[in-house]
């Protein structure tokens, strides 16, 4: 196969037309051509009178390869060459590693373990798929929050109820293998050609199902409603793992773990640095959550082309650095979705943003944050960060008038520094709902300067961000860990032999992709001590 780049069609082409950007390329007739295989697809939306797919694809030629790339004299040919991960030998052993928490990271690493004969036991405070849907659905009707089971905790992690984002900015053979896995799972074989991918919260909750029942029926065991309280060590190395089921305490003799709990364990992360395990404070993000109306953005990005079908609903990636050293960025960019209750402790509140498959619903919101480093943090110890993120969820639930509806603001009241009394055209999407306010009155000067001065810039960008009428909700604390707990080489903790801090939860990680792939590397890591 030839591996061709950069052709660029418009959003009516087909695959004839693909065909004949192919046979042009290499200097054949498209009759030459035996066939042809979408390997990327982007939208190139910079010219907005003239918005174009770009496809890279491999071709399969009559003829020889060699010979017809020679002839062709083209930068943007070559054959198709891809790294192929492979999965570890395991040796034969009767031992079971253990895995804290049923996440991104977790759940490739128990996917790994399991393919390659380990069996592994993997402890997830929350509950499975579909308990825990009905217990964040009720939350979200103003039922009472699950601290144990809710957006953050559960069968898939904080992924589960998001827009299942899979692009990365990481450069990686193991990522070819995590969509492949998503994809026989049930999340669509576009994800494996699309720049950009995505699996759609509707999706993604069957998706990480399927994904347990795989484990599972290769000798697997997924112990959902067991939260970790403690580690039990011996002369530093790791000898057992302390749980708590249904209120009763139990004991799991174990000499190798990897810990997956994600960012928003907060209990864990305090039992451990009680308990010795080196932690040190590493930059995160906080701010709020922004909302268009998606129609707007569509025309904001595709102009003309806005609508139509082979683009879908448009999405952005925004950024501004300031002189004085600080940035704002968006992220987690959601279309047609709506901006969600993401609290995971009593008495706080916290935003994210989810959207289904077909991102159809009348809003885009995107995270928009501000780069914090430990400097910026009240309290300078290693668990320094979690504890502003906490103040900062209390101060809006108390801000709220002590329910679960969230404080937001209009953008051009934020800016002008007046509480906001209603909204405009863009109607808040979060449940159970809103109460308008200041959030000047919720989030620090550190934070409120910055973003005061990303709304006009990032306007400049992305024409309509800086609208007066796009709603911010608040507080987003929880985009990354603020805590990450340090490991060597080895991928094992610097202080507990066979401890493996893993995935986002422990700093290494920051999206569905980059922890699937952490935990495959923990998982790899393990085999390897246990191979050795």
């Amino acid at each position: 196969m030839i591996r061709i780049r950069d052709l660029s069609l418009p959003p009516d082409g087909g695959p004839e037309l693909l065909k004949e950007l192919a046979a042009k390329a290499l200097r054949l007739s498209p009759e030459e051509i035996v066939s042809i295989q979408l390997h990327r697809r982007s939208v190139d939306a910079r010219k907005k009178d003239d918005v174009r797919i770009i496809c890279t694809v491999d071709a399969a030629v009559r003829g020889s390869e060699a010979k017809i790339l020679r002839a062709a004299h083209c930068s943007r040919a070559e054959p198709a060459r891809d790294a192929r991960w492979q999965l570890p030998a395991a040796p034969r052993t009767d031992e079971r590693p253990v895995i804290v928490g049923f996440g991104p990271a977790g759940m490739f690493a128990a996917l790994v373990l399991a393919k390659a004969g380990l069996r592994p036991i993997i402890l997830e405070r929350g509950l499975d798929a579909a308990a825990r849907r009905e217990a964040v659905r009720a939350f979200w009707q103003g039922g009472a929050l699950d601290p144990a089971c809710n957006v953050q905790f559960g069968e898939g992690g904080a992924g589960t109820f998001s827009d299942g984002k899979l692009n990365t900015g990481i450069k990686n053979c193991r990522i070819r293998w995590v969509l492949e896995q998503f994809a026989a799972a049930g999340a669509g074989a576009e994800i494996l050609t699309d720049a950009r991918p995505h699996i759609g919260t509707d999706v993604l909750f069957r998706v990480v199902q399927e994904l347990r029942r795989t484990i599972v029926s290769l000798g697997g065991e997924v112990c959902f409603g067991t939260r970790m309280t403690a580690l039990e060590t011996s002369g530093g190395v790791l000898a057992a793992v302390c749980a708590e089921r249904a209120g009763e305490s139990i004991r799991i003799p174990c000499r190798r773990l990897i810990l997956a709990v994600g960012h928003s364990a907060r209990d864990t992360f305090e039992a451990l640095y009680a308990g010795g395990v080196r932690m040190e404070p590493k930059p995160f993000s906080m701010g709020v959550r922004i909302e268009h109306l998606q129609a707007e953005i569509d025309t904001a990005q595709y102009g003309l082309f806005a609508g139509h079908p082979a683009l879908g609903p448009a999405d952005y990636r925004l950024n501004v650095h300031f002189p004085d050293g600080t940035s704002a960025y968006t992220f987690c960019m959601c279309p047609g979705g709506q901006v969600v209750a993401a609290a995971s402790e009593t008495g706080g509140i916290v935003t994210n943003g989810m959207s289904d498959h077909a991102r159809g619903g009348v809003n885009a919101n995107a995270a928009l944050l501000v780069t914090l480093h430990p400097s910026d943090f009240p309290d300078s110890s290693a668990l320094g960060g979690m504890y502003w993120q906490r103040q900062i969820e209390q101060k809006a639930f108390v801000l709220a008038g002590g329910t679960y509806r969230a404080p937001a603001q209009l953008a051009g009241d934020f800016l002008r520094g007046v509480p906001s009394a209603s909204f405009g055209r863009v109607q808040p999407s979060y449940l159970p709902g809103v109460t308008p306010t200041d959030l000047h009155l919720l989030l620090p000067t550190r934070i409120t300067s910055v973003l005061e001065a990303a709304i006009p810039a990032l306007g400049q960008k992305l024409r309509g961000f800086d609208a007066p009428d796009a709603v911010l909700t608040g507080p987003e604390t929880r985009s990354s860990s603020p805590v990450r707990i340090v490991r060597g080489a080895d991928y094992q903790s610097v202080c507990v032999h066979g401890l493996y801090p893993c995935g986002e939860g422990a700093g290494y990680a920051g999206g569905i992709m980059s922890a699937a792939v952490d935990g495959m590397l923990c998982a790899e890591a393990l085999i390897a001590q246990l191979s050795g």
